[in-house]
């Protein structure tokens, strides 16, 4: 299993404190070699979309990402946010998914 970086992912991570995106992304390494914890990547309610998950100093760093099972079960990543809220906004959630049907209208997948 790999991860699949879209441009804004990649963006947020470029930007992030340093250390956070370090946390963050052995996070997602712990995942992608199998490691199955809610504290980690989690399914949001009602969606597609899965959240990796990373606290930094008192902030919560949020990665959205879906599932192409097409292309090797690879995950790719939307966009991030930080939030100091426990509950995530829906309109991100909304703007995931919107990016998860352009990736499999572009890529010409059927949606999963």
């Amino acid at each position: 299993m790999e991860a699949l970086y879209l441009e804004e992912a990649e963006l947020f991570i470029d930007n992030m404190p340093d250390k956070a995106r370090k946390k963050l992304l052995y996070n997602i390494s712990l995942v992608l070699g199998g490691v199955k914890d809610p504290k980690l990547l989690k399914k949001l309610d009602n969606s597609e979309i899965w959240e990796f998950r990373a606290e930094y100093q008192g902030t919560a760093y949020r990665l959205f990402s879906f599932w192409d099972t097409r292309s090797n079960a690879l995950i790719v990543s939307t966009h991030g946010l930080n939030k100091k809220t426990q509950k995530t906004p829906k309109k991100e959630i909304e703007h995931a998914e919107k990016i998860r049907k352009e990736y499999f209208n572009t890529h010409h997948h059927d949606e999963i």
